[in-house]
């Protein structure tokens, strides 16, 4: 029974990253109403954080202000870009705006309303966090936050840079 339950699972994660592997063509509005196509981002030669969050989950914005304070760090150090999506759905994303306005978070924020991108990657429940590699391919990926994740994260950063 575990032997299956282990499969079962490894298959669902190698499902998971499969799917983040094809995102290059999929287009997000941004906080702005701007079109952003993903590929921006996964073929930027960066490695790139995609943190899934909404207004109404505390921990995923606790999660994103922790990045937000290392943010320049990590941008000096490790050559990265965070990007936040959200996923409110319609009645809420007027709330998305003044919200990261307030927070002053430096890194692009997009929207997932109708949760395309949310499905395409097959998770359930946010903070859902996903790293690309500078060679465009997942290299990382968490659900849920606990204090101090960042910094296993940050450990991370710091292998997949090293010379």
């Amino acid at each position: 029974m575990k032997k299956i339950l282990s499969s079962l699972l490894i298959s669902l994660s190698m499902m998971t990253i499969a799917s983040a592997q094809n995102l290059d063509n999929i287009s997000l509005k941004d906080i702005n109403g701007n079109n952003v196509i993903l590929s921006k981002y996964t073929k930027s030669g960066k490695i790139v954080i995609f943190s899934f969050w909404a207004t109404w989950c505390a921990p995923c914005k606790k999660e994103l202000s922790n990045f937000a304070e290392l943010y320049e760090d990590w941008k000096s150090d490790y050559d990265i870009e965070v990007v936040a999506i959200n996923i409110d759905d319609s009645r809420n994303q007027a709330k998305v705006k003044p919200y990261v306005d307030g927070q002053g978070w430096d890194f692009p924020v997009l929207m997932d309303p109708n949760e395309q991108l949310k499905r395409t990657l097959n998770f359930q429940t946010v903070p859902y966090t996903f790293v690309v590699g500078k060679d465009g391919k997942v290299v990382y990926q968490h659900s849920g936050y606990v204090e101090g994740d960042e910094y296993e994260l940050e450990d991370k950063l710091e292998k997949w840079t090293e010379k």
